[in-house]
């Protein structure tokens, strides 16, 4: 990107990020990169907190995506070179974590495997 573009999208990543008086994002953008599967990366939305008012976590979308894999057993979540605690929040994550796309790009590997 060149230096001149660096505002303007700062300027849409700003209005991407705003929470509109919430306090947690509408929805989280994510791509799971999974190479023990028919398919190589899922990309969806999820929203951090469920309806009841539960702050989904890591685990909770590991779950998720596990329950379409044909692998199901324990799995590492990579991200920026790290495995952060399957306790973290969708929420934090997606503030601290997020690429410059927003959004949270993640390799899943079976725990036997290392990346």
């Amino acid at each position: 990107m060149s230096p001149d573009k660096l505002e303007q999208f700062w300027g849409v990543n700003r209005k991407l990020m705003e929470t509109q008086g919430e306090e947690h994002f509408r929805y989280i953008p994510f791509r799971i990169y999974q190479a023990d599967s028919e398919r190589p990366f899922i990309q969806k939305l999820l929203r951090p907190v469920s309806p009841d008012g539960t702050v989904l976590t890591l685990n909770h979308l590991v779950q998720a995506v596990n329950h379409h894999r044909q692998h199901t057993g324990a799995v590492r979540v990579v991200t920026h070179g790290i495995s952060p605690p399957l306790d973290t929040p969708l929420q934090w994550l997606s503030v601290n974590l997020s690429y410059a796309d927003n959004f949270l790009h993640l390799v899943l590997t079976p725990c036997s495997q290392q990346p």
